[in-house]
């Protein structure tokens, strides 16, 4: 019996020992976890380069805000903290709908206006030169006086006169500003800018060589040197298509093949759009098919260059030449005029070319729709 009893105590002094233990762990817990918790009578300071926490300490719908608060507090951002959310976070007058707390997602590059497809240089001849100018030399007459002649009879004289032309180099160039800031900063900057030059200058060589009237530093173009549309025959019930037909009979008066036919974009896709007298596409490609720009055999240089309304044909790749002095460059300098002094660089995009027409009758031009004279 006192074995039983002396077991029963030893087992209720080991339980109650066990529980002290567990009790004083949680009091240490207890302890520490209040140790952690703030002075109810402090006050929180917000950092000094914080300004929107500041702006929400300093609020008095927040200061007010207790245990017992129900409903909402709201706090107006003014004066000095509106630049939190209307930061104007690009250069110049654009202003990002990101604010400096939730910046807007930025795309890559640059997005640039679409650019006109550059064709005409590809149906013109070309060459290159070193020199200032293109000098050529042109038949301006032939009296062909050729016939059978009896044995032993004097041979008829043929006479051939001939003139000197001249084609003269010129420029076509631009210049840009930029920052070196702007260049360190957005190296992409520079050759965007390059791109771009290079694409407005291309496209002044186009007008140039199909409008260039000669005077002064522009080029001698196709069209100002072309024959007027004064056909040889007219058609029936007279078309675009018939127009153009004759054109290209009235240019191969000039023994020169005619290899191109330069229209305006939207005039091409009205000739498309054509439909006969059983409402049916005069083109078996039409609507759904690739239709091959093409007329009476002929390529079509279908660009926006030339006016809506008006016609090109010639031959382009015989009849004239391009004669290239220096490819577009590209320059970038930091020592032009004052930009050394304002910390600026300029980029320069030039070419240089002459434009030689050996045979304006080989080219016409003329209007696709009107009154036309027989020639």
């Amino acid at each position: 019996m006192s074995d039983l009893l002396a077991s029963k105590i030893t087992e209720l002094g080991k339980a109650f020992n066990d529980r002290a233990g567990e009790l004083a762990t949680r009091i240490t817990d207890l302890e520490r976890a209040w140790a952690r918790l703030p002075d109810p009578n402090a006050q929180y300071i917000a950092e000094a380069d914080n300004v929107l926490e500041r702006a929400i300490l300093n609020a008095p719908s927040i200061r007010d805000l207790s245990s017992t608060f129900r409903g909402k507090a709201i706090v107006k951002l003014a004066g000095e903290n509106a630049a939190i959310t209307s930061a104007n976070t690009t250069v110049g007058a654009g202003r990002s709908a990101g604010t400096s707390l939730v910046p807007g997602q930025r795309v890559g590059g640059i997005f640039e206006p679409y650019r006109r497809e550059l064709v005409l240089r590809d149906v013109i001849g070309s060459a290159r030169t070193t020199s200032s100018s293109v000098e050529y030399v042109k038949e301006t007459g032939f009296t062909n006086n050729a016939r059978p002649v009896t044995e032993g009879t004097t041979k008829p004289t043929s006479d051939l006169t001939f003139n000197m032309y001249s084609a003269p180099v010129r420029t076509i160039a631009h210049i840009f500003k930029i920052s070196r800031q702007m260049l360190d900063d957005g190296p992409a900057l520079a050759a965007y800018i390059g791109r771009r030059g290079t694409y407005g200058l291309k496209q002044v060589e186009e007008q140039q060589l199909l409008f260039g009237n000669g005077a002064g530093q522009n080029l001698n173009g196709l069209v100002p040197q072309a024959t007027a549309f004064a056909p040889a025959f007219t058609s029936v019930a007279e078309t675009a298509f018939d127009r153009i037909n004759q054109a290209i009979s009235q240019a191969e008066d000039a023994e020169v093949p005619v290899n191109a036919i330069v229209l305006n974009k939207r005039d091409w896709r009205k000739m498309l759009g054509i439909k006969d007298g059983d409402e049916r596409y005069i083109s078996g490609q039409s609507p759904f098919g690739l239709q091959e720009p093409r007329l009476w055999n002929l390529p079509v240089v279908a660009t926006n260059a030339m006016p809506a309304g008006e016609f090109l044909v010639g031959a382009f790749g015989e009849a004239a030449t391009i004669f290239d002095r220096l490819d577009v460059e590209v320059a970038i300098s930091t020592e032009n005029t004052d930009d050394f002094e304002k910390n600026m660089a300029t980029i320069r995009v030039e070419e240089r070319l002459a434009f030689a027409v050996f045979r304006p009758e080989a080219f016409v031009t003329g209007d696709l729709e009107g009154v036309v004279t027989s020639g």
